[in-house]
């Protein structure tokens, strides 16, 4: 019997975790949520004000992800080469 009580207890505590979890997160994505918009207000104005476009934003924000983590410096060649080009208008050299 001790055995089986043990186990309800487990399973109450799991579940108490289980819902502060949840919480939690839900917590830190409503906090996010007003720093994606202010991303996605970014990346509208620049499209609206034709300072780049959908390609260039693409191209840079691959660049970014490039130089933030682990970078493959092959990679990340080819993709300043491809902004190089799409800002310079011609063929990089």
């Amino acid at each position: 019997m001790g055995d089986n009580n043990d186990n309800n207890n487990d399973a109450q505590e799991r579940n108490r975790y289980i819902v502060q979890y949840i919480r939690s997160l839900k917590a830190i994505e409503d906090a996010m949520e007003p720093l994606k918009d202010q991303r996605r207000d970014l990346r509208n104005e620049y499209r609206r004000q034709g300072w780049l476009t959908r390609d260039e934003l693409s191209t840079a924000v691959k660049a970014y992800r490039l130089m933030k983590g682990e970078v493959d410096f092959e990679q990340l060649t080819e993709h300043y080469d491809a902004l190089a080009t799409t800002v310079r208008g011609g063929t990089s050299s």
